[in-house]
């Protein structure tokens, strides 16, 4: 019998499959005891070794900004695996006690997740996330047919919530979409999956009880509906709309070559992040106007040794070299105890390490570290035009030390015979609250902005996007948030400063309007989503967007904020923006 499910759409696309249903990662096991201890450990032991091998393959198929977002979430849950009080935990409830393998593994998760629910920190708390996935991954292994199991190809995945290390997996299998009852539009898992064009609904709180394991579906991840059992009315919607999507990819790929101007003539810069060879050469391929981001935290995650200069100068020349005379806009150092590292070099049991010692106070607190990567980017400056971009600073004390080490740096280049750039213009991520009130203080002492909007809403709505309960506050659509966005645009062209927005939205067409409104005429975004970016912008009249933001800074709410881009909205993306 037909039945419609509503979520969230997270990443456009339609698909039509049968269910595979997975449970929630809490294990439901009774109690169960074992004769033999030791085979029992043998078969536990042989189930994490594989769990890591897989891992560490998916790993290394990993690149660009997938390595980076992904990447992450791999590393902790490796480190995880080989957590001391994890694994003698396990073994001693086998040795001891004789639970069995599956038994064991709910106990420990049990503990954990009591030591965990008693931590003050919102963020400490939830990393239980990540104990359930690895001890459902082990669980998964213990119980896996040696014989081989039915593949997932053409299927649609249900369940509660994806791991963004798990998306590409999934694709690679040939899931056709996810469709999960928790998550948020926002959430590291959306942003991958809309990079890997994944259709993905999220929030369908029903999903689980309603959808059985080989049920038809459909997913319209645009709109967020998910429909049981699809009548001939849904597949003909399904087939227009596959129809609709492959005539918008031939359109796009028109775009290539053609200005990012408005209807009414004005240019915007649109620029691609970019952390690997392959981002590069598709930014460079689809006209972008230079890289507006690039992430360097990926040479100090693959090893467990910090990289040197001549290695970080490699990278960053070669990044220049691809670019062919567009400017390359470098990040300096974004690794905090919030992310998983492999070299030591962040500190331990931070309380709140997303507010601790990361970006440019770590690299402040290192100063070995933070010139010999300056010393890298000045180097690669002598063969392109090169930007250095200081990510979380919180006011102009930082600036002016990051600059004064730069300088300093850039002088013994210069008197040791090395070439060198004659400017480094130097940029200031704008991503923490108090820099975005305290800049017309600051600005002065700054070449270039780049709003780091992921972050900015984090912080000023104090949000964790990846927790799935505060889904529905953590959105840009907040009426602080855009005007904190408006106030940072209008001090910048005041003072004839270039700003770009480089967060999340900046590589979503329906954000477009909103953010030229805004003031906003740079933005920086993953290369996949530029073509989507610059239709929209050929779209817009800026004049008349402009003349309406006074309406737009009125709204008292969400709903204020969606009125108005409906108004604005061409008709094609009205439902996706209504649907974040």
């Amino acid at each position: 019998m037909r039945r419609e499910l509503h979520g969230q759409g997270a990443a456009r696309g339609s698909a039509l499959g049968r269910a595979r249903v997975r449970m929630p990662h809490v294990l439901e096991i009774v109690e169960e005891r074992v004769e033999d201890a030791e085979a029992e450990l043998a078969r536990l032991h042989e189930a994490i070794r594989i769990v890591r091998l897989e891992m560490q393959a998916l790993r290394e198929r990993l690149q660009g900004a997938l390595a980076h977002e992904a990447g992450e979430f791999l590393d902790l849950h490796a480190l995880l695996l080989d957590d001391p009080e994890l694994l003698q935990g396990l073994d001693a409830l086998i040795r001891e006690e004789r639970y069995s393998a599956d038994y064991a593994l709910r106990l420990q998760r049990e503990r954990i997740a009591g030591v965990f629910a008693d931590m003050d920190d919102d963020y400490l708390r939830s990393r239980i996330d990540d104990i359930d996935q690895v001890i459902g991954r082990i669980h998964a292994a213990l119980h896996r047919d040696p014989t081989g199991v039915g593949g997932v190809a053409g299927e649609i995945l249900v369940t509660d919530n994806v791991a963004p290390a798990e998306l590409a997996q999934l694709q690679g299998q040939g899931v056709m979409a996810v469709v999960t009852t928790g998550g948020s539009p926002l959430s590291h898992s959306a942003i991958l999956a809309r990079s890997l064009h994944l259709p993905l609904v999220v929030g369908a709180a029903m999903a689980l009880q309603k959808v059985n394991d080989g049920d038809v579906l459909v997913v319209d991840g645009a709109t967020g509906t998910v429909v049981l059992e699809p009548d001939a009315a849904d597949l003909r919607a399904h087939r227009a709309r596959l129809r609709d999507q492959a005539r918008e990819r031939r359109q796009l790929r028109r775009l290539r070559r053609v200005p990012s101007r408005t209807l009414d003539g004005v240019d915007i810069r649109l620029w691609a992040n970019a952390e690997s060879r392959e981002d590069v050469a598709e930014a460079h391929a689809l006209g972008a106007a230079g890289v507006g981001l690039y992430r360097t935290e990926f040479l100090f995650l693959e090893n467990r040794e910090l990289p040197d200069e001549e290695r970080q100068f490699r990278a960053y020349r070669d990044l220049v070299l691809g670019m062919t005379g567009r400017t390359v806009t470098i990040r300096t150092l974004d690794l905090g105890a919030d992310k998983a590292d492999r070299s030591g070099l962040v500190l331990d049991n931070e309380p709140n390490p997303a507010m601790g010692v990361r970006g440019v106070r770590l690299s402040l607190r290192r100063p070995g570290l933070f010139e010999t990567q300056l010393r890298a980017i000045a180097r690669a400056s002598g063969y392109g035009p090169v930007r250095l971009l200081l990510p979380m600073v919180s006011g102009r004390e930082e600036v002016l030390e990051a600059r004064a080490r730069l300088e300093r740096v850039r002088r013994e280049l210069r008197d040791a015979g090395q070439p060198v750039a004659d400017e480094i213009p130097v940029g200031a991520m704008i991503e923490v609250p108090a820099a975005a009130l305290a800049l017309p203080g600051f600005i002065g002492e700054l070449d270039f902005l780049s709003v780091g909007t992921n972050d900015l809403v984090q912080y000023l709505l104090a949000a964790d996007r990846n927790n799935d309960a505060l889904g529905e506050l953590y959105s840009p659509l907040h009426p602080a948030v855009l005007r904190l966005l408006a106030m940072v645009a209008r001090t910048a062209r005041e003072r004839g400063k270039p700003v770009a927005v480089c967060g999340e939205i900046a590589g979503d067409a329906a954000f477009v309007p909103l953010l030229l409104a805004l003031g906003m005429e740079e933005l920086s975004m993953h290369p996949g989503t530029l073509l989507e970016v610059r239709r929209a912008v050929r779209g817009c009249d800026l004049g008349r967007l402009r003349a309406r933001l006074p309406g737009l800074l009125r709204a008292r709410d969400r709903a204020g904020i969606e009125a108005w881009m409906h108004k604005v909205l061409p008709n094609d993306d009205k439902e996706a923006i209504m649907a974040r």
